[in-house]
């Protein structure tokens, strides 16, 4: 009874439930790859934006801390980096250091020194980097700032968020988080951004920390990422019309006309030479 089926139309096999489910899988696959496609673009923009801030702002000339920030509690992101120059007095008895701060795969921190203003405002100075010692009661022995009057160089970065259930001890910060360390200080601090120091003058007696790195042209890899996840979702289509193109292919060979089809492809390559038979053939004509 078999032999005398017709041919399955592929709409027979595609439009079954088993797989319209498959194809409702591939769906939510293909959605999530776009998701993160998306994403990784969105993360590439904001590389490039990043990147725009730095030629822009990294060179530029040093303007007046309240210039800059007119208010102390708010900052504009596209700020970043501009260097600003500032006068006032360091309160080396109140350091803090930011902990895990990781360089070159070496444990540190990052030194973070009150600079007391003219006007009584308290402005967070980042003034480097230290790596831990091996003194296990004191890993950090911080340098001391130059005395008395100071002028100093810096660039302004944003308020770092918090982590949550991390905060302060023994005069250490999980995170440069500016309206803790303002409360820790208990005066009137410049919480919306704070500055990563170029130069001071005068110069301090003590080796100061290691400066701040500069900042990588470099967007990453967010570009390549975002294309294969979205080759990811155009493969799982691909994928899934082969395996609907097999199915059908395997059941219509069980029919007659099937059967027909494939003894005639199979006559086909019989009727044609091997490579043997010209090979002979040639050797015959020599």
């Amino acid at each position: 009874m078999t032999d005398n089926k017709a041919s399955i139309p592929w709409y027979r096999v595609a439009f079954t439930k088993r797989w319209l489910s498959y194809f409702l899988l591939t769906a939510l696959f293909a959605g999530a790859c776009v998701a993160l496609s998306t994403w990784q673009f969105a993360r590439r923009d904001e590389a490039k934006q990043e990147i725009n801030r730095v030629l822009a702002n990294y060179n530029a000339e040093p303007i007046a801390l309240t210039e800059a920030l007119p208010d102390p509690t708010q900052f504009d992101e596209n700020d970043k980096w501009i260097p600003i120059v500032v006068t006032g007095t360091y309160l080396p008895e109140e350091q803090l250091v930011a902990r895990s701060r990781p360089r070159e795969q070496v444990a540190g921190v990052e030194v973070l020194t009150p600079l007391k203003t003219g006007d009584g405002m308290i402005f967070i100075v980042d003034r480097g980097w230290l790596p831990a010692n091996e003194n296990p009661v004191d890993p950090y022995i911080l340098p001391q700032p130059p005395t008395g009057g100071v002028t100093v160089v810096a660039r302004l970065k944003a308020s770092e968020p918090s982590i949550p259930g991390r905060g302060m001890s023994d005069g250490q910060v999980a995170t440069i988080e500016l309206p803790l360390i303002q409360e820790v200080l208990n005066a009137p601090t410049y919480t919306g951004a704070y500055g990563l120091l170029e130069s001071e003058d005068p110069v301090p007696v003590d080796q100061a920390p290691l400066p701040a790195l500069k900042p990588t042209l470099d967007e990453g890899a967010h570009l390549s990422y975002a294309l294969q996840w979205i080759m990811f979702g155009v493969l799982a289509f691909i994928g899934l019309g082969w395996a609907v193109r097999n199915e059908l292919r395997i059941r219509n060979s069980e029919t007659a006309e099937g059967k027909a089809k494939l003894e005639a492809q199979a006559q086909k390559r019989a009727s044609k030479p091997s490579e043997e038979d010209i090979e002979d053939a040639i050797l015959d004509g020599r």
